[in-house]
């Protein structure tokens, strides 16, 4: 059976990897509303020319816009709620670290307190010897 502190150690990679899959994620909404507000943008600027075809089809130039709007919408909300799981991860993180540098802290002083408590040992064992 793995210790506490392998399983803590496997625990924060899978924390470290949960937080930068919703950092990956947000990184992709907001991109995604970027796109989206250039091309409103884009769209915009089009219904204002004069050799647009925006007089013949205003309707359709008005649909776009508004679904580029919608969508640049859309994706900044999943950006806000990624940036909260993104939080919570980072929370969830440190607390997994915290708890596995203790055990660690704790292996390494038992360990150590082993040695010289093996090290007293041997000495009063070659001084019984003597």
């Amino acid at each position: 059976m793995s210790t506490r502190k392998d399983r803590l150690k496997k625990l924060v990679k899978v924390q470290e990897q949960l937080k930068a899959l919703h950092e990956t994620r947000r990184a992709t909404f907001l991109a995604a509303a970027n796109a989206a507000e250039a091309e409103a943008r884009e769209l915009i600027g089009h219904f204002d020319q004069d050799n647009s075809l925006s007089g013949l089809f205003p309707d359709l130039y008005h649909r776009r816009i508004a679904q580029a709007v919608a969508r640049q919408e859309k994706s900044l909300e999943g950006a806000r709620q990624e940036a909260g799981l993104i939080a919570a991860a980072t929370a969830r993180t440190n607390m997994v670290e915290r708890a596995y540098k203790d055990v660690r802290n704790r292996d390494e002083r038992e360990r150590s307190d082993r040695e010289r408590l093996d090290l007293i040992a041997q000495k009063r064992g070659h001084e019984a010897d003597e």
